[in-house]
């Protein structure tokens, strides 16, 4: 089965190409290292004793930034690679590490670039956040006998059927993993049933070590400086936030906000894409609608005619959830399986999703059960939640501390998996591992 997955991926090259030259027109750092992702890293000097992580995109790299930051501190004999696949993802881990780590982009998954990307970093063990599941990555790794970890790891009741329904080809990367330790219960059913089905339970530790995004620690800047910008803004004007905004969905957005500005004519609609290159398209968007627009990578000010602003930088998620009073995770009223809920959360904002939330069910499931999330199902039900938080500051309050309840009584997953992977990375790696703290 992994042969003729290799064969349709060899087939589909010249479409990938395509495809990441669209991209990159669009975002030029997508032609940033263009070799790397066919394995050629001609520029770098291998790392030595070094334990590798793959963080797929920004999302991933967030979560796994206070895991990463441990490990350096308790392994300083090692260095430390960390993969992306995205471009933003990249850019967030020299924002979060700097030189502290070396950053590559994982390859497509053909044989040779994999070969070569391995060749090129050498792991002695390998981290992967979430789940990001290759074959031929995975039977090299095997091949090679490198231990892996799958940190944080989730599966969803749709992927559990998808990898269901392909056996040998499941099989092939599940014999390849050392360890999963899973987000939730859920999670780690997922896998046992499917390890069990596929017959690679004995070979395959499944723990719950909860989700590292419980674990999220804020700056105590931030409130400073979303004060600041608040009042930029206008410390009376009503302001719900939009995030990680998928194609499709932007255009729901924006009809919900035009019946909501009929009611509260000054509020204001902070519009973040999960991808910022689209942020072109969402202005074009919002002149089509007749609504005047700016961007955040143009200006921090604000002009007091703007109804939508574009947040189209990195690594200020944070700072507009803190400045809004309700919080719409998008990639939920479209089939992408929605978004991280627990950093508005964190800040005390409520919470809407719409229906499609299997990436994050047993999030979910927990949020919607304390009362600090509501999910609809239509554009019409997004109206009436947003009209009716806007307008109530003690629901946005009472909801909001629900939340921030929620995630205090869930932290302590990265204790947790830091002392999985302390015990995994001490038995795996030959180097002397004496704490340099932690």
């Amino acid at each position: 089965m992994r042969y003729l997955y290799t064969l349709i991926l060899y087939l589909l090259v010249p479409w990938v190409v395509i495809r990441l030259v669209r991209r990159g027109i669009r975002m030029p750092s997508y032609f940033s290292r263009f070799p790397e992702r066919f394995g050629k890293y001609s520029l770098f000097k291998s790392p030595e004793n070094s334990i590798w992580v793959h963080a797929v995109s920004v999302g991933e790299v967030q979560a796994a930034a206070p895991l990463i930051n441990k490990l350096l501190n308790k392994y300083p004999g090692h260095s430390f690679v960390v993969s992306t696949v995205t471009p933003t993802g990249e850019q967030r881990v020299h924002e979060l590490f700097g030189k502290k780590v070396t950053h590559f982009y994982l390859p497509y998954d053909l044989p040779g670039s994999v070969r070569r990307f391995l060749d090129t970093i050498d792991p002695e063990v390998a981290i992967i956040v979430e789940t990001e599941l290759w074959p031929n990555l995975f039977h090299q790794l095997g091949k090679r006998n490198i231990p892996v970890v799958v940190a944080n790891a989730r599966m969803s009741e749709r992927s559990f059927r998808r990898y269901s329904r392909f056996p040998s080809f499941t099989r092939s990367i599940l014999k390849n993993i050392t360890l999963v330790a899973a987000q939730g219960n859920f999670d780690a059913e997922r896998f046992k049933k499917l390890s069990s089905k596929l017959g690679t339970e004995s070979q395959l530790d499944i723990v719950v070590t909860g989700s590292l995004k419980f674990d999220l620690k804020l700056p105590a800047s931030l409130y400073e400086h979303a004060e600041v910008l608040r009042f930029q803004f206008g410390m009376h004007r009503p302001i719900w936030i939009a995030a990680s905004t998928h194609e499709g969905e932007d255009e729901k957005v924006l009809t919900a906000f035009g019946e909501i500005i009929k009611t509260l004519p000054q509020a204001l609609l902070i519009l973040v894409p999960r991808h910022p290159e689209r942020a072109s398209k969402i202005a074009h968007l919002c002149k089509k609608a007749g609504f005047k627009s700016g961007r955040r990578s143009q200006s921090e000010q604000i002009e007091n005619l703007v109804q939508v602003y574009i947040g189209d930088t990195l690594g200020e998620m944070s700072l507009l959830y803190a400045i809004s009073d309700i919080a719409f995770v998008g990639g939920s009223l479209v089939k992408t399986g929605g978004h991280n809920m627990l950093e508005p959360a964190a800040l005390g904002v409520p919470v809407v999703t719409g229906p499609h939330t299997f990436n994050f069910a047993e999030i979910s499931a927990m949020m919607l059960k304390v009362n600090a999330a509501e999910q609809i199902e239509t554009t019409e039900e997004l109206i009436e939640v947003v009209l009716r938080y806007l307008k109530d500051a003690n629901l946005r309050h009472n909801v909001g501390q629900n939340g921030r309840q929620l995630i205090k009584d869930n932290r302590g997953a990265l204790e947790k998996l830091l002392i999985i992977l302390g015990e995994f990375i001490e038995e795996h790696t030959q180097l002397d591992t004496s704490s340099n703290g932690s």
